[in-house]
């Protein structure tokens, strides 16, 4: 006797709160892209959102609220887009090339747009507090990812053991950083080539005979499907 297949459940919708509140934070985070976060304010969000600024206030109960909120979505979307895909390739520099192409592709859209972990830096890098415990959280997360796949890459002997991976991270990072400056700022044309060969260089430097060459098959793989995560930015 075959098993009666039982239908599965309709995935419930979110309630109208956190659906509201979901829009807010989407329109929250575009116009902190423009303006930066210390720009943020209720009246701003509800002016561009068409609802009250009691309703606004209602979901987050202050601005230092909202602007965490507008932390916590830039990060889980930056998972999304730069970490979770780099999953799918393997172990090592092939990880580690997905991981900053995925991180070039983002950088390369917020060039126009702007980057909330850089503005946010420049804003509140003096500012104890809330906001500024947020955005240092979620920005040491992800460096604490590229250090693991780093680490990988020595453990896996594509990288030297005498390599170190923290120069090696740090020099990643600052090729992001200079290609905001340069691209965004100077308006530097070929930034974006620049940077590309700069982690090319970085990682001839560093790597064994042995290691893999670049693949761009690896760097454009498919999201990776799981329940694994950087970590909660709380």
């Amino acid at each position: 006797m075959s098993a009666t297949a039982v239908p599965a459940k309709p995935a419930r919708a979110a309630p109208k709160g956190q659906q509201t509140k979901a829009i807010i934070v989407d329109a929250a985070l575009a116009l902190a892209a423009q303006i930066g976060l210390e720009g943020l304010s209720i009246g701003a969000v509800a002016e561009i959102t068409k609802m009250s600024k009691s309703g606004v206030f209602a979901h987050f109960g202050s601005r230092e609220e909202l602007q965490i909120s507008v932390v916590r979505e830039y990060h889980a979307r930056f998972e999304q887009e730069v970490f979770f895909p780099a999953l799918a390739a393997p172990r090592g520099l092939p990880r580690l090339r997905a991981m900053f192409a995925n991180w070039m592709k983002r950088t390369s859209t917020e060039i126009d747009s702007g980057c909330i972990y850089i503005s946010g830096a420049s804003e509140f890098d003096d500012r104890p507090g809330p906001v500024r415990d947020a955005l240092v959280e979620s920005v040491s997360i992800w460096q604490a990812a590229v250090l693991r796949a780093i680490v990988q890459s020595k453990s896996e002997g594509h990288l030297r053991a005498d390599a170190d991976e923290r120069q090696v991270g740090f020099e990643i990072h600052g090729l992001i950083l200079a290609l905001h400056y340069e691209a965004r700022f100077l308006q530097v044309p070929g930034s974006i080539g620049r940077a590309n060969v700069g982690f090319d260089n970085i990682l001839a430097r560093a790597a064994t005979p042995d290691a893999p060459p670049a693949s761009n098959a690896a760097e454009s793989a498919p999201a990776a499907r799981g329940t694994r995560r950087l970590k909660t930015v709380r």
